[in-house]
């Protein structure tokens, strides 16, 4: 066995995302972690769009961690342009609409001046 035969290739997609690598206009904190939820491949690019974990756990608050973002999806409470979507990293981009019928609450999802990702509310 040779040396180049016994490296390993990567098989696939990658996985993964450190939260260093994120996109910055999803405004993650460097501190509070390792990785990041990376999106899966969907309706929008990677570097266009926020997985829907981001949106729920630290935009608008509605859980404290992955764990409780994951059983809000599975319980089929969120929207995204009027589908409920059960995967915590799928990527909801720019004009999405992110509803929560419970709450009645609409929010899109659009950029600010800046080219970071907010949430605007719509009635």
């Amino acid at each position: 066995c040779t040396l180049l035969e016994t490296v390993k290739k990567a098989r696939g997609p990658k996985q993964h995302l450190k939260r260093l690598f994120a996109p910055k206009d999803w405004m993650l904190s460097k501190l509070t972690g390792v990785f990041a939820p990376r999106p899966r491949s969907g309706p929008h690019k990677l570097r266009e769009c926020m997985p829907l974990v981001i949106v729920l756990r630290n935009r608008l608050k509605y859980a404290l961690t992955y764990t409780e973002c994951s059983m809000m999806l599975r319980s089929r409470l969120v929207n995204v342009d009027n589908r409920p979507r059960t995967d915590p990293k799928y990527p909801a981009g720019f004009q999405d609409v992110i509803s929560v019928p419970k709450t009645g609450e609409n929010y899109r999802l659009l950029f600010d001046t800046k080219g970071r990702f907010v949430l605007h509310r719509v009635s």
